[in-house]
């Protein structure tokens, strides 16, 4: 039956289409859609195969690599330490994360690792009472199609190694990089050997070389919070076996008790193995100042006074390493010829929305996503700058809701402070509510966040310009 020129057969879903905002209103209708409505499971495949240069082995470069070598480019990995390995503790793998690395491949390499925490757990800094709190199991699964994963770095990197290894993707150890030729498309490494390629991606950190010659010789000006964060791990038994501490491992999760101008993240990494703590305190001192040594006194001595559960798994910690935070500034361009940056060269920021690594691997599937648009290599640039203009929005959005958690989290007890636990009670309590400070529960935010649909906005880009041009 047809009204107004509608179908109105229950079982047809051919007149859906994909919104084009924000949306999972048509999530119910995903086993009915046509293949043309429905979102690809693979990498699209690139009708013009370019010699790709990769610089950096990080999270981001191999996840990058991992994507334009499935999208059909030659990728020649350039890492300059000898030994492939990562530092440091516990990572989150928020949604949109999973369901791009899900797409590369990544799951069953993944799932030996990971923890899947049920939910986000705000406390008060004090006492520990629940003030907020973000339902992530089975939530975020259904809503954005991809769960909310922890991991420890070092095997979140290992398993990248792995699929990048079995992939056959060329990688080389020892292997500096010197200097950058954008115009040329061509990397020199410390030992003088030149390599030329059709393009050359820099995913080469936070200290990158390759941005200072996309920036024309001028360096990113760093924005300096002040605040730093320790780092640390317990084993989980000592935590089990404390009659007092042993609720927390009841079952999977993010605890996070927030104050004045501090914070502290714990959960369990290492598929529950070991419990993981992130410490962020202010500090404005300069990090060659300080001592190692003293390092767990001096992070105890941030947080006395502090809820007494807390303060007593932090006196479980033996060691500790000290980090400061910064966020890069928003950039004016991420790419020169045939050079283009991303990752935390372009955007290194803070860590608290957890989407640092995230934003990095949205970054390689929305390049592999963009080179596979074009007919010949003379729209290259026009596809790093499609790729360039979207990403640069994404991950300059994201840097801003990572500095204003830093706002919202370190309120001082205070008209603020009860003004941001009031409008979190509802959550708390398993209330309807349109809005919360606490982002991962927000629902504009959420949407914005995890539903973000990485190479659908790389397309809808394309076509306004395909568009433009007619």
């Amino acid at each position: 039956m047809l009204s107004n020129g509608v179908s109105h057969n229950a079982d047809d879903a051919t007149a859906l289409r994909l919104p084009t905002y924000p949306s999972n209103c048509l999530e119910f209708a995903r086993p009915f859609m046509t293949p043309d409505n429905k979102i690809s499971e693979c990498v699209e495949k690139a009708k013009v195969p370019l010699n790709i240069l990769l610089v950096g082995a990080g999270l981001g470069g191999l996840a990058t690599a991992i994507a334009l070598a499935q999208s059909g480019h030659k990728v020649t990995v350039f890492e300059q330490t000898p030994v492939l390995g990562e530092v440091g503790a516990g990572i989150q793998v928020p949604s949109n994360s999973t369901r791009a690395l899900f797409k590369l491949g990544l799951e069953p390499y993944l799932k030996p690792y990971v923890t899947e925490p049920e939910t986000i757990s705000f406390r008060r800094w004090q006492t520990g009472k629940l003030i907020g709190n973000t339902k992530l199991v089975p939530d975020f699964t259904e809503i954005f199609n991809a769960p909310y994963y922890v991991i420890h770095r070092a095997h979140l990197h290992s398993a990248l190694c792995q699929k990048l290894q079995d992939m056959r993707i060329d990688i080389k150890l020892g292997a500096r990089v010197e200097s950058y030729n954008s115009v040329a498309g061509s990397i020199t490494l410390a030992d003088g050997t030149t390599y030329i390629g059709d393009l050359v991606v820099a995913a080469d950190g936070i200290k990158s070389v390759a941005r200072k010659v996309v920036l024309g010789g001028k360096e990113m000006a760093f924005r300096r919070p002040g605040f730093a964060a320790y780092r640390a791990t317990v084993d989980v038994e000592r935590v089990r076996n404390d009659p007092e501490l042993k609720w927390i491992l009841e079952r999977p999760a993010l605890n996070i008790w927030i104050g004045d101008s501090r914070h502290v993240m714990t959960y369990t990494i290492g598929a529950g193995k070991a419990f993981n703590m992130v410490l962020s305190h202010p500090d404005h001192t300069d990090p060659s100042t300080w001592d190692p040594r003293k390092a767990v006194d001096d992070m105890k001595a941030e947080f006395v006074g502090w809820d007494p559960v807390l303060t007593k798994i932090i006196g479980l910690v033996e060691k500790t390493l000290k980090w400061p935070l910064i966020s890069g500034s928003v950039l004016d361009k991420w790419v020169s010829d045939k050079l283009v940056i991303l990752g935390d060269a372009a955007h290194a920021m803070l860590p608290y929305m957890s989407q640092g690594a995230a934003m990095a691997v949205e970054d390689g599937l929305a390049l592999a996503r963009s080179l596979s648009k074009i007919d010949s290599k003379e729209q290259l640039a026009e596809s790093l700058s499609i790729f360039e203009n979207v990403r640069m929005q994404r991950a300059g959005q994201m840097q801003e809701a990572s500095l204003l958690n830093s706002q919202l989290w370190h309120f001082a007890d205070g008209p603020m402070q009860e003004a941001r636990d009031a409008a979190m009670i509802p959550e708390v309590k398993g209330l309807p509510f349109s809005h919360s400070p606490n982002q991962w529960s927000d629902p504009a935010t959420q949407m914005w966040c995890y539903g973000y649909d990485t190479e659908k906005a790389i397309d809808e880009a394309w076509e306004k310009n395909f568009r433009k041009d007619c």
